[in-house]
């Protein structure tokens, strides 16, 4: 990419967004500040870095991109054209699949994915501080809220530019973007249970962890004989399976919690590969 030009248009969207104060909107300004982290990474990389292969089995950085813009703008239809949404939806099902969605994109130059993928991030946010949060958006599974959405979008938009990160040799700054991950964790325990052919126990597990801010974000009750507590980034990275969970800096007490971690995943769809212990320093 050649320095200097113009800003992505996420990084002023992100700034155009800090003064917003309720919870809803949080969640699309913090939407936008991470996309501007990753446009950041992205636009300094060269195109043989585009190539890189990243921790994810068979994908590049390219592939990365692809796959977050793609995703980007189903969750755009599924808020505004419903109709479009689940016609594609149909199609897919019958013409490949995702794998077939990601091939009729790989032939771009990393240029034009780069201006793809931030373009349709910046359509996603514009579109979305007009749609009512609330209200209940079409998926490859269960309907969800357009609040819930943007966060998943957050969380993936993280994940993938983890991968990105650690296959150009980078790091990503934590952030307190990352409650929104951690909360996705979290609330996805039962799910990871389910996933893996497990029955969700009835049981809590109080989660404590330190923000990047150095506040400390809670989830459970403190009395719960099963607990988790370590960095939110640690946290983050174990239950979006971008770590193993004994690289995470993580104290897990009980057999609930022990048996939940090792299985954690925020991300939909069937269990993951994960990373190998001591695959990342």
């Amino acid at each position: 990419m050649e320095e200097g030009g113009e800003s992505p248009p996420l990084l002023y969207l992100s700034d155009t967004l800090c003064g917003v104060s309720n919870q809803t909107d949080v969640v699309l300004r913090d939407l936008a500040g991470e996309v501007a982290a990753l446009s950041q990474l992205l636009s300094g990389l060269s195109d043989n870095q585009w190539s890189a292969v990243t921790p994810a089995e068979g994908w590049n950085v390219a592939d990365q991109v692809i796959h977050l813009g793609l995703f980007d703008q189903r969750c755009l239809w599924s808020m505004v054209d419903e109709e479009r949404f689940r016609t594609d939806r149909q199609e897919m099902s019958v013409s490949g699949g995702v794998e077939g969605l990601q091939n009729s994109h790989r032939g771009r130059s990393p240029e034009e994915l780069f201006a793809w993928w931030r373009d349709g991030a910046q359509e996603l946010a514009h579109a979305a501080l007009s749609v009512d949060l609330s209200k209940r958006c079409a998926w490859y599974g269960p309907s969800m809220s357009a609040r819930s959405m943007l966060t998943a979008r957050l969380m993936e938009t993280w994940a993938h530019g983890l991968d990105i990160a650690d296959a150009v040799g980078e790091s990503l700054t934590p952030t307190d973007r990352l409650i929104h991950v951690a909360h996705i964790g979290v609330r996805a325990m039962g799910f990871a249970f389910v996933t893996n052919g497990r029955t969700a126990p009835d049981e809590e597990v109080f989660v404590e962890l330190l923000a990047p801010s150095g506040e400390t974000w809670t989830w459970g009750s403190p009395n719960a004989s099963s607990s988790v507590r370590g960095s939110a980034y640690g946290f983050c990275c174990a239950v979006t399976q971008r770590r193993h969970v004994n690289d995470c800096g993580l104290t897990v007490t009980g057999n609930v919690a022990r048996e939940w971690m090792s299985i954690a995943q925020a991300f939909a769809g069937p269990p993951g590969s994960g990373r190998a212990e001591g695959q990342f320093s």
